[in-house]
């Protein structure tokens, strides 16, 4: 009698990194509003994470297409010698009108409020709401991780969408997406099984070494 064995099931690896410091962040929403680049420290941190990335197998590298995640994945790329592509559905949430403000002043608007406590019903005037964006997020990894199925693939984003991305891979509302922590430069981790839910194997994370999430 010959014996079956099944195959262990394809774990997919996504990486999601928040661009690196710009001069405006802390500060105004920049949005999708071209033109902002990386500071001297941000390109420091970009130049960080992509030592983070010795001894890791990546398969693939994707950036939204604003110049502040395309800047922060131009060293992963030079480290690990994949070119980075775009990817629409990794960009910043649109703002509409209030793209360009200073946080400051958004923080006095009433609306601010369901922005932070009550994220799921707000939309941004004239532009995207954190469920569009949700989705939009949700379905690029979707896409990313079939495509690129048992590798390891590492995408540059934003705060607000990888916040969403994790709070759908926790299994959490996005009314609590807001409650998660994304720093600029850091990394966070999301393991893909066919047939099971997502692992989030790592959050905002900083500081060590990622040979570690996987076997090289």
């Amino acid at each position: 009698m010959t014996e079956t064995t099944t195959a262990a099931p394809q774990e997919t690896l996504i990486l999601l990194v928040r661009h690196g410091e710009t001069p405006t962040t802390g500060l105004v929403l920049p949005g999708r509003a071209p033109g902002l680049h990386l500071s001297e420290h941000g390109r420091e941190q970009a130049r960080r994470f992509a030592e983070r990335l010795e001894g890791l197998r990546v398969d693939a590298i994707y950036s939204s297409p604003l110049e502040r995640a395309r800047e922060t994945a131009t060293a992963a790329a030079d480290r690990t010698g994949h070119r980075v592509r775009e990817h629409a559905g990794l960009t910043e949430c649109d703002f509409g009108t209030w793209t360009g403000a200073r946080l400051a002043d958004l923080a006095k608007l009433p609306e601010w409020r369901t922005v932070q406590q009550s994220p799921s019903t707000f939309c941004f005037p004239r532009g995207e709401s954190f469920a569009q964006m949700q989705a939009r997020m949700v379905g690029a990894l979707e896409g990313l991780r079939t495509a690129h199925a048992g590798g390891v693939v590492v995408c540059f984003s934003h705060a607000d969408p990888i916040k969403a991305a994790i709070s759908h891979a926790l299994g959490a509302g996005l009314d609590q997406f807001q409650r998660i922590f994304i720093s600029p430069g850091s990394v966070s981790a999301i393991s893909f099984m066919e047939g099971r839910a997502p692992g989030v194997l790592m959050v905002n994370s900083t500081q060590e070494t990622l040979n570690g999430l996987r076997a090289s």
